[in-house]
């Protein structure tokens, strides 16, 4: 079995043991730093790294809810995972959330898996084919200007009186999913996705790899691109638009200096 078909498989086990697990109630606390987190998190992710590890057990492993082993820096291969990425919209009966799943080799992604259960939708990629969304290929807009684009981000921040210029007027909406946002960029459902905080490796993996595929471009907000299975596994910020809107956007917020 191909990476690829193995991840699609395990990704969509997941997602029927998500939607099961919140359908039967779920019991929800507080990670340290205050964010939210389910027992049905916790099951994906065992359940993942069981069918994962038990199928590739020379991979290292790098997930949100499992606590990281040091050893995964010596392996080449890696399984980058977030079991249920945007789980505050899974506790809140929301269906914009996600299972992502990446095989990264040598810090670049060469397989990946984005599976919204609530909405029947899985994105895919690897490094020889092209994207794909329940196995049709994607492709990201032609939109050529921010005036009147659709964009993924936060609206206060976009309206935040210190900017040098003004943000011309978009189409501004949520998505708590990193990954599922991404994707929707890949898929020209949206034309852009702004994020000017940091975000974890595991939200982007998998995401990354079809995003680039599908023939949009990522970055940070200065323009550097991502690797991954670093000892520290976050980056700063996150850009990512189709290859007209990238440029335009990096102009507005690349003189930025975040903490």
């Amino acid at each position: 079995m191909s990476d690829l078909d193995l991840i699609l498989d395990a990704a969509r086990k997941a997602g029927e043991l998500a939607l099961s697990a919140r359908e039967s109630g779920l019991k929800i606390w507080s990670k340290t730093g205050g964010s939210p987190v389910t027992d049905a998190d916790l099951a994906v992710d065992t359940l993942l790294k069981l069918e994962l590890k038990s199928a590739r057990p020379d991979y290292g492993w790098l997930s949100e809810e499992t606590a990281d082993d040091p050893a995964r820096l010596t392996t080449r291969r890696q399984f980058v995972v977030d079991p249920i990425d945007g789980t505050a919209a899974f506790m809140k009966n929301k269906p914009w959330f996600a299972v992502s799943i990446a095989v990264v080799e040598d810090g670049q992604p060469i397989a990946g898996v984005v599976h919204a259960p609530a909405l029947s939708e899985t994105y895919a990629a690897t490094l020889e084919g092209p994207a794909t969304l329940n196995g049709a290929s994607i492709a990201p807009s032609a939109t050529d200007q921010l005036l009147g684009a659709a964009m993924l981000g936060d609206a206060k921040m976009f309206a935040h009186p210190a900017w040098r210029e003004p943000w011309p007027e978009m189409r501004i909406e949520s998505r708590n999913s990193i990954a599922y946002r991404m994707c929707l960029v890949a898929s020209g459902a949206f034309d852009a996705a702004v994020a000017l905080s940091p975000k974890s490796e595991w939200d982007l993996a998998a995401a990354d790899l079809i995003l680039r595929r599908a023939g949009a471009t990522l970055s940070d907000h200065k323009g550097q691109g991502f690797a991954y299975n670093r000892p520290v596994p976050q980056v700063p910020s996150l850009v990512c638009a189709n290859r007209a809107l990238a440029p335009l956007i990096l102009n507005r917020v690349g003189h930025i200096e975040l903490p």
